[in-house]
């Protein structure tokens, strides 16, 4: 063996007995998030940065393994154990699949690594915490928007002709599941029928637009009102009514409370959106998650799927309150609401006044 081949074998003898990633233990002081997709302006813009500020703050030597799955169930999974090898002590799961990540779930307990499930719960894993939302309250509200606004929209006497487009969430959403549960205790009882439903596939606000515009044709002006589990999915149903000539819009629901969603209420072009403290659950998440990467237990306020809660309460947003839970809430400015062309709307709202200032 010539002395360059024998320092070879030698090199990579020392290289298989370095540490690996896939050997490298669960550490305290790495937190890993993984959010499910980037369709919805929340992940990036309010979750990530107040959960990383948050760590930051209260574990300065703690760093973050962020990964975002863009709905793909198979890179969710690849990530996690990405950040596991990498040795997350403690992993903050936005499942993009309710059932593909209760292994992922699973392969983390068999680490030793506990689990948060961040904003979507996942049944039947062996979870130590969720931080979010009761979707059924969420559904319940949009519904009840819903109700209300039939019942004064409605002068004559209800048909069987007439009803509603339920546009859902994604089928792999497990928040989905409980959206549907609470707009169905909503209508139970109510003269408001379902004309046709659909399961929105990754939350694609383009999808959910083109089944409006299909259901558009089918239905027409027997169409009362929109169902949209979110803002981005209200966005979707407003374009194809408007290409569909409808004026005004039918009253459409929606879910985050994004910019975009806020202007349509303001304008009269969306009915209502639920706001969730997306930046307090992030901030909770993240407290959380660094009390358990020291090993403390801290005590839920609730249980869900029994599985220790800590649950934020939704909060219906409509024209009438959206100055004291949008604007003095802090989540957006008059300024970042009432640019052109909302400044007139935004005037008859009570945003601004008369002045436009």
């Amino acid at each position: 063996m010539t002395t360059a081949a024998a320092v070879l074998v030698v090199l990579l003898a020392l290289a298989g007995c370095a540490d690996t990633p896939a050997d490298r233990a669960p550490s305290p002081t790495t937190i890993a998030l993984l959010l499910p997709e980037s369709k919805a302006a929340r992940y990036e813009s309010v979750d990530r940065p107040s959960f990383e500020q948050t760590v930051a703050r209260r574990c300065p030597d703690c760093r973050v393994l962020y990964a975002n799955a863009d709905q793909d169930a198979a890179r969710q999974q690849q990530q996690a154990e990405s950040v596991l090898t990498q040795g997350a002590g403690v992993l903050v799961l936005d499942a993009v699949d309710a059932t593909a990540a209760i292994g992922i779930v699973q392969r983390a307990a068999a680490r030793g690594v506990p689990v948060i499930a961040y904003d979507r719960f996942i049944a039947d894993a062996p979870l130590d915490y969720f931080v979010g939302v009761d979707g059924a309250r969420v559904g319940r509200l949009q519904g009840e928007a819903l109700v209300t606004a039939l019942a004064t929209r409605r002068t004559g006497p209800s048909t069987d002709r007439d009803g509603i487009l339920v546009v859902n969430g994604s089928p792999t959403d497990p928040n989905s599941v409980r959206f549907k549960a609470g707009l169905t205790a909503a209508l139970a009882g109510t003269p408001i029928d379902v004309l046709a439903s659909y399961d929105t596939p990754d939350w694609s606000p383009d999808k959910a637009q083109a089944w409006v515009s299909d259901q558009l044709t089918q239905y027409g002006e027997r169409v009362e009102a929109v169902y949209a589990a979110n803002d981005g999915e209200a966005g979707g149903a407003i374009s194809a009514m408007l290409s569909a000539g409808f004026d005004p819009v039918a009253p459409v629901t929606g879910q985050d409370a994004e910019l975009a969603a806020i202007q349509r209420i303001v304008s009269g072009t969306q009915l209502m959106t639920v706001y969730r403290a997306l930046s307090e659950q992030g901030r909770t998440a993240a407290e959380l998650a660094v009390r358990v990467a020291r090993g403390q237990k801290p005590v839920a306020t609730a249980r869900l799927g029994g599985v220790p809660a800590l649950l934020l309460a939704p909060v219906a947003v409509d024209v009438h309150n959206v100055r004291r839970i949008i604007v003095d809430g802090g989540v957006f400015t008059t300024e970042e609401i009432c640019v052109q062309p909302y400044t007139e709307a935004c005037v008859a709202a009570g945003l601004l006044d008369g002045e436009g200032g």
